[in-house]
């Protein structure tokens, strides 16, 4: 049935006292006998119908009576104000039934994760993962309005890639006409290139991580935000990721009011996300962490506890840099005043939800950069497209990835990962 000429339920308030036509579906149904509340959601909104048999002819309350949860219906009524809410309602004059639902299988009753999992496909219904999806959409746009704003360009890039940026071990590989290819872990290398030609760049889609772990932080497939910045320092990077947390967190504030509330996120932690943030360097961090009683070595890079220790006395992101070189990427240049640690930078966000963001200053020497990629035992051939981008112009340059699904998690108060997206790829999930 053509949806042409119905009103969305999140605009009711604009329709007091007149009659509309909606299209929706029925989550919820109760009945008083002679009355019965329809709890109905369009996609836009979720609001009650109330049909009295009084007010109805025979057959219209007969169609009511028969139907069920998840129904689509056609529904024509007047608009009311709630008597104590600041809601709105549809007082119900006829319905015409678009599809009569079987049983649906996810009932009132609580369900276990894995049960919902199997069934991700209609547990997105619920008003708390739909919540979830707008604010993933708010973020998703709010991405795309501020990079724009910063004079960035999005330049796609690949997702099989004939090599990796960080080494193949947590790779998926698969044969590619007879030669080995892998999914993307970033786009980094690629959009690299572009600064060239756009100075200001940006990537946004999937990438893949074949690690094998199962905490609440990890998927195999998630979202990545990549940005690169030509003639950019590595005071310059963490400035501007810090800009662009901000402006993301009080944007969701904004639009997001309604979901926030509907996931029961207390929003009094995110009202303090103002930057500046904290900093301090992996060597102040360690000593940190031995003060509070971790056993983690100089050299070590931040595992999952030792980030959530760190951040039990912060209620802003902190920004940890200035890695021992040794546990990062080959790409990121050395600090000269000290070579043996990177110009690098891991932004942690607090409540326990760990790294978002995961940046550094670029090596833009050919020499330097060919060096470290025999050090960390990379095949050069694969890499000389990478090296020739400082052979011709190279310049200072710096930049950093941001993971949707941890922002996500972190903005909506999230337990797991799993959530933030639609349907998740987890080491035991690839179903549905």
């Amino acid at each position: 049935m053509p949806d042409t000429g119905s009103v969305r339920l999140d605009r009711l308030e604009s329709w007091v006292g007149q009659e509309v036509r909606v299209s929706a579906w029925v989550y919820n149904i109760r009945s008083s006998g002679k009355v019965v509340f329809l709890q109905i959601r369009d996609g836009y909104g979720w609001v009650q119908a109330v049909a009295a048999e009084k007010e109805l002819e025979s057959v219209v309350w007969q169609r009511i009576n028969e139907l069920t949860e998840e129904s689509s219906v056609m529904l024509i009524g007047t608009v009311s104000k709630h008597p104590k809410r600041s809601e709105y309602e549809l007082q119900v004059r006829d319905v015409t039934v678009v599809h009569r639902s079987e049983e649906f299988p996810i009932s009132k009753k609580e369900h276990g994760v894995d049960f919902l999992m199997d069934q991700r496909h209609l547990w997105l219904r619920s008003k708390s993962q739909w919540a979830i999806q707008r604010v993933r959409n708010t973020i998703i746009k709010g991405i795309y309005d501020f990079m724009e704003e910063e004079g960035f360009t999005k330049i796609d890039s690949p997702i099989l890639t004939p090599n990796a940026c960080e080494g193949t071990t947590e790779l998926f590989e698969l044969d590619y006409f007879g030669d080995t290819a892998y999914l993307s872990q970033s786009g980094q290398l690629y959009i690299e290139a572009a600064i060239f030609s756009h100075r200001k760049v940006f990537d946004f889609g999937p990438v893949f991580r074949a690690e094998k772990s199962k905490t609440r932080r990890h998927l195999t497939e998630f979202w990545m935000m990549d940005a690169e910045v030509a003639f950019a320092t590595h005071e310059d990077n963490m400035a501007l990721q810090e800009k662009l947390i901000e402006y993301l967190v009080k944007r969701a504030l904004v639009r997001n009011a309604e979901e926030l509330a509907c996931l029961e996120r207390d929003t009094k932690p995110l009202e303090k996300i103002i930057a500046p943030f904290v900093r301090m360097t992996h060597a102040q961090a360690v000593k940190k962490l031995r003060s509070f009683g971790s056993d983690i070595k100089d050299g070590a890079d931040l595992g999952g506890d030792d980030e959530t220790l760190l951040m039990q006395q912060y209620d802003k992101p902190v920004i940890v840099e200035r890695y021992p070189a040794a546990v990062k990427a080959f790409y990121m240049k050395r600090d000269p005043e000290d070579p043996s640690l990177a110009l690098c930078d891991d932004m942690l966000a607090p409540e326990g939800y760990g790294e978002i963001i995961g940046g550094s200053e670029r090596e833009d020497d050919h020499g330097l950069l060919l060096q470290r990629i025999r050090e960390h035992n990379l095949p050069v051939k694969d890499f000389e497209w990478y090296l020739d981008l400082r052979k011709y112009g190279s310049v200072p340059h710096s930049g950093f990835g941001l993971g949707l699904e941890r922002l996500v998690s972190w903005i909506c108060g999230l337990k797991h990962l799993r959530e933030s997206i639609p349907f998740p790829r987890t080491i035991n999930r690839l179903r549905p």
